[in-house]
């Protein structure tokens, strides 16, 4: 007599794989299912000591089995196979390494940022050599400024015998065109009041303080971009939030004859409790003495805010920015993806330096694994949207992705 073949069914309907388990009862498959099953493969019988399984139906070797053809885990099954389907890769070349720098002979240990120094011209130069080495690129130069050369409309930030441009001329000379340079534009490492801008004598602004004087300052960033540009910047990074300045430094270094030279607007950058250990670094905090408000909100943006992102980019576009830049980096990838979404630029993130000490504290303690908690974090950065990224770190996990395996 002729055996019944039986055929497993195709497919299980979604909504009964959905079911949970507990609600569902089951009957074992019997001998004869498993021994005529498809794949007619004979095997010994193995008990089971897993009475959660119990429920679940058994392929032909009597293992348990989740009746669902489209498994995800397969592409996660060996080191070849993740690398070959990982939808975002951060290398080296996404790297920018911000550097602080002084007018001092000697490099400085910042205590509130591990790791970082504030670096004179020799030391500078060999940590751009160390950083080019491992495939880092670009370099985005911070200065501390002698508290003697401040002043409320700060006029040294465009001194052509200054910090930074010789700062940026001595890396141009060392290493050409394998090194990008960027520069920050601001008047607060520069200004005795700690502001990104001139503060009014005045008393009309926000509580009755200082209002913060966008079109002066504007002049004055212009003036800056093209200092910086003479000395051979390759981008100028304007970091203030004053309306107009992009357009404003366009066409000053246009005019000038550099138009080759990219503007990296910082487009979104908000109002965050995240920049304390920068400003520790720099001594550009608000002072207490200020005419002005001892906070940046009446020019940074407000951290509850996300369409005003979108407006700020649009402007930042339709003024000629090259790149647009959020600030901070973490805590604010719904804005890096916004503006990925929404405009055809590269995207910058700036992984701020309170994320940084956050990180190095927590590794001090050994509460995270350092190295694979950074390169997390810079993988999220890129996966939001960012094509390029600052972050203290640069030369250190440029040092770890010469190894890393995900």
């Amino acid at each position: 007599m002729t055996r019944p073949i039986f055929i497993a069914p195709i497919c299980t309907p979604f909504v009964a794989r959905l079911t949970p388990l507990r609600n569902v009862t089951r009957a074992r498959p019997s001998s004869s299912r498993r021994s005529s099953h498809l794949l007619a493969v004979s095997a010994p019988d193995r008990p089971s000591t897993d009475t959660a399984s119990l429920s679940l139906p058994r392929n032909s070797r009597n293992e348990p089995w989740v009746e669902q053809r489209s498994r995800p885990r397969r592409n996660r099954k060996t080191d070849g196979m993740r690398d070959m389907v990982r939808e975002n890769l951060v290398l080296p070349c996404n790297l920018v390494y911000p550097l602080f720098i002084h007018d001092e002979t000697h490099a400085e240990d910042i205590a509130v940022m591990p790791g970082c120094q504030r670096h004179s011209q020799a030391s500078m130069l060999r940590e751009v050599g160390e950083a080019l080495a491992l495939g880092v690129r670009h370099v985005i130069l911070f200065p501390k400024i002698a508290e003697d050369l401040k002043s409320n409309h700060a006029h040294e930030c465009y001194n052509p015998d200054g910090l930074v441009p010789r700062a940026v001329a001595a890396i141009k000379e060392r290493f050409g065109s394998q090194v990008s340079v960027w520069t920050d534009v601001a008047l607060d490492p520069y200004s005795d009041q700690g502001h990104d801008g001139v503060v009014s004598e005045d008393g009309n602004g926000d509580g009755g303080c200082g209002r913060i004087l966008n079109d002066v300052t504007v002049d004055m960033l212009c003036r800056q971009a093209l200092c910086h540009a003479r000395a051979g910047a390759d981008i100028v990074a304007p970091s203030d939030m004053m309306d107009g300045r992009v357009g404003a430094i366009r066409d000053a270094l246009d005019a000038d004859g550099f138009t080759d030279v990219s503007i990296v607007a910082y487009t979104a950058k908000y109002a965050s409790a995240f920049y304390g250990p920068f400003r520790g670094a720099l001594d550009s905090a608000p002072r207490a003495t200020s005419r002005a408000p001892q906070n940046k909100r009446t020019y940074q943006m407000d951290p509850g805010n996300y369409r005003e992102a979108l407006l700020e980019a649009s402007l930042d576009v339709g003024e000629g920015a090259d790149m647009l830049m959020v600030k901070p980096g973490v805590p604010y990838l719904d804005i890096i993806r916004a503006l990925h979404d929404n405009t055809d630029l590269p995207i910058s993130a700036y992984h701020v330096s309170g994320e940084y000490a956050m990180l190095k504290a927590a590794a001090e303690r050994g509460w995270i694994d350092e190295r694979e908690a950074v390169l997390e974090t810079l993988l999220c950065l890129k996966r939001a949207g960012a094509t390029s990224i600052l972050t203290y770190y640069a030369k250190q996990a440029a040092a770890w992705m010469q190894g890393s395996r995900r």
